[in-house]
């Protein structure tokens, strides 16, 4: 794009899409709120202060709210420019944890890595480098991607190198979200469903040959089968989890009110905290949190729709499916629709890498917004 026709784009500038930012306003507050109330006995038991996990997420908005408030202000043309740059810092950012002393294991997977004291998750942060170097590639790509050698099968090398080094550490769930957002922009784009489904078959292939190579992986789909066959063990965290949002039945045993939260649900503050907050409000107010994370993909669908280029309509809809790509395997694995792949739920889980990803995208998501056509209204 020629440097005139950035200078047009900047004359369209308008408001910014105020129903999405009151969606994610909503999710943020809803989320502390949760938060302190479903945190507070894990922070006391293993941190001395029942506020830890609030106060790490209120650490995680100060660092999030400025990155959100710079992104909205950068015209989103900007990152095509350095497209490729996004792609190498993406591989940077996933070898970071391979480095010792500064990598870092955390259970069984060695994702995180400690700086001056604060553990930060790289692997967050290629969810949204990576989309800003493919919604680029596949910009340029659009008029190739029915040709196997120009469209599915690099976008498959590049994906599949992504893949890799997220295997070895392993991130599986961070990767089914890379995977699903991928495919996603990939059809948005002109992509062909026959290309789509033989990523999906060697996806499943890739899959079949790492959960026979890794014990963990078979208890998480044996548990997905039957989670009473190691309710005590293997299935403890899928068992509890179910446990509690059954207690909450339809109206919830009231805010405060958990009984898992005492040290019975694990990760009740991340992974699980889904389950915790259905066992305090119950079934009806976790059908309205459904149906905030939906609205907020429904006004980034809009953005979409109404984007001035083909970059900024791949990005907006990237960036939400990423969050309800993430909703859906967040809920899914505590509900038992899929196996638990122990990722956070979007602006409600304590994490501050999360949150500050999401926070970026979101401020890109708004830039673009404020970019959309206006239709002229009839006299």
């Amino acid at each position: 794009m020629a440097f005139k026709d950035l200078l047009a784009l900047k004359k369209t500038y308008h408001q910014p899409d105020r129903k999405l930012l009151l969606a994610a306003a909503a999710l943020l507050i809803f989320g502390l709120i949760m938060l302190f109330s479903v945190s507070s006995v894990a922070g006391l038991a293993t941190h001395q202060s029942s506020l830890y996990f609030v106060k790490r997420q209120l650490i995680g908005l100060l660092v999030g709210i400025p990155a959100f408030i710079i992104c909205s202000r950068i015209d989103y043309h900007l990152w095509r420019k350095y497209a490729f740059s996004f792609l190498l810092i993406s591989i940077a950012l996933l070898l970071l944890v391979f480095i010792p002393g500064l990598s870092a294991s955390y259970g069984k997977a060695r994702n995180w890595i400690n700086i001056f004291g604060f553990s930060l998750q790289p692997s967050e942060f290629v969810k949204i480098s990576f989309l800003l170097y493919l919604a680029a590639w596949l910009e340029v790509k659009k008029s190739k991607l029915e040709d196997f050698a120009h469209g599915i099968g690099p976008f498959l090398t590049v994906l599949g190198i992504i893949g890799f080094l997220m295997l070895l550490q392993p991130d599986l769930g961070t990767l089914s979200i890379i995977f699903g957002t991928s495919m996603i922009v990939f059809f948005v784009a002109g992509g062909k469903w026959r290309h789509i489904l033989i990523a999906l078959v060697l996806s499943a292939i890739c899959l079949l040959v790492l959960v026979n190579i890794k014990s963990n992986k078979m208890d998480r789909i044996e548990c997905y089968k039957n989670p009473e066959i190691s309710a005590d063990d293997k299935c403890y965290q899928i068992s509890q989890s179910l446990i509690a949002i059954g207690s909450g039945g339809f109206w919830g045993r009231g805010l405060g009110e958990s009984r898992q939260k005492f040290m019975y649900l694990p990760e009740v503050w991340a992974d699980s905290i889904f389950a915790a907050i259905a066992e305090e409000i119950g079934f009806v107010f976790c059908l309205g949190l459904l149906a905030l994370y939906l609205y907020l993909f429904y006004r980034g669908f809009l953005i979409a729709k109404k984007a001035p280029d083909l970059y900024g309509r791949i990005l907006a809809i990237g960036i939400v499916s990423w969050i309800l790509v993430q909703t859906f395997l967040n809920i899914g694995g505590a509900m038992n629709f899929i196996p638990m792949t122990g990722v956070p739920l979007p602006f409600v889980s304590a994490g501050g890498s999360s949150l500050l990803a999401a926070l970026a995208g979101v401020g890109i998501l708004v830039n673009i917004s404020r970019q959309t056509r206006v239709v002229a209204r009839k006299m």
